[in-house]
């Protein structure tokens, strides 16, 4: 059985990797330029302060692979399956990612600015302190997913369902809310956002 691939520091430009195996491969600080990785597998990879310009990953799949740091440029997610994967701290601008199917993962710090993700499903996935602004978020699923501290500015999050996320220090009034589904505890941060004083019948008292 042949190793994984490894590499630091390179360039890989114009590369034909349609359908390739890459198993648990480990890059780092590398460059793909116009590289087509079109149906590539990945089981368990690395791509560590990795840059990505103008890539094709249509239809790829990876299972509990991590891209973390990465900038994605002008690249293409078509029908991409991330399983548990990593993307902490990672950006990615002028990127297609519809459609996608993601079970799972940690994408904290992630910058999606202006991302759209209209009516992905990405519950559970742990969204701490992503920058979601300007981001087209409707009907999309955030189910149980950890929030906090993440920017909304201007995110359209009509008809998204928020139930079970955890969202401190999230500033729901700056997004773009409607018919947002939110369970008890959204709704009160909400209304305590926008001023209210929310009271609790049992006790009589203020929360």
């Amino acid at each position: 059985m042949s190793e994984p691939m490894t590499a630091t520091g390179r360039t890989f430009s114009r590369e034909d990797w349609y359908g390739d195996d890459l198993g648990a491969a480990r890059f780092s600080d590398c460059a793909f330029v116009d590289v087509d990785l079109t149906e590539t597998t990945t089981d368990g990879a690395v791509f560590d302060r990795c840059r990505f310009e103008r890539c094709t990953f249509n239809a790829s799949r990876h299972t509990s692979t991590a891209f973390t740091a990465c900038d994605f440029m002008d690249c293409s997610f078509f029908d991409v399956e991330l399983d548990g994967c990593k993307l902490v701290g990672s950006v990615l601008d002028g990127t297609r990612l519809r459609p996608i199917t993601v079970r799972g993962g940690v994408w904290r710090g992630i910058s999606l600015r202006g991302a759209d993700l209209d009516r992905a499903d990405l519950s559970g996935v742990d969204l701490r302190e992503a920058d979601l602004s300007l981001a087209k978020l409707t009907g999309a699923l955030l189910r149980g997913c950890p929030l906090e501290g993440a920017s909304v500015r201007e995110t359209d999050l009509g008809g998204a369902d928020l139930t079970g996320a955890t969202l401190a220090g999230v500033d729901l009034t700056a997004a773009r809310l409607r018919r947002t589904r939110l369970d008890l505890a959204g709704a009160v941060l909400l209304a305590e956002l926008n001023g209210a004083v929310v009271v609790s019948e049992e006790l009589g008292t203020d929360e």
